[in-house]
């Protein structure tokens, strides 16, 4: 007799039980949000909103105080993602939690998927052009191949 063992990617359930979606207050990420709470919502999910809290590098600020620049600017963004997912609350009848992570976009949401045992990504498509050529975050993440990945246009 044989024991099979696992892959670790199936948790025996229909359908996801916790969707990510990254948020970092752009149009594409904010659709990214209502569709992931669309698909929560379906699936008896737990909708993960995560932004991540980009961290400059020393000196980029041109002589500004870093931290208190980065953190200014994301109190405003997690205010602002705050209230769009009260709203998107209002819509939809979903549980959703909302998390800041620091970091690259990239490795925050891999973090950030990793932790809260992410069973699907969603994001919003790049909406600055250079990463149609070098490549975005979301093809970064499907190219992981760690879960399925949703890029909202």
């Amino acid at each position: 007799m044989t024991e099979h063992v696992g892959t670790g990617f199936e948790r025996g359930t229909d359908g996801p039980k916790v969707v990510l979606a990254g948020v970092d207050g752009s149009e594409s990420s904010l659709r990214a949000a209502a569709y992931a709470a669309g698909l929560a919502r379906r699936q008896g999910a737990l909708l993960a909103l995560v932004y991540v809290q980009p961290v400059m590098a020393a000196g980029a600020s041109l002589g500004a105080p870093v931290p208190d620049t980065t953190e200014e600017i994301a109190q405003g963004l997690v205010a602002e993602i705050r209230a769009a997912a009260e709203r998107l609350k209002g819509i939809f009848e979903v549980r959703w939690e909302f998390h800041t992570f620091r970091g690259d976009p990239y490795a925050g949401l891999v973090d950030a998927a990793d932790e809260l045992k992410a069973d699907a990504v969603v994001v919003g498509a790049s909406e600055q052009a250079g990463h149609r050529i070098v490549g975005s975050v979301a093809v970064r993440l499907v190219k992981a191949g760690r879960w399925p990945v949703t890029v909202v246009p």
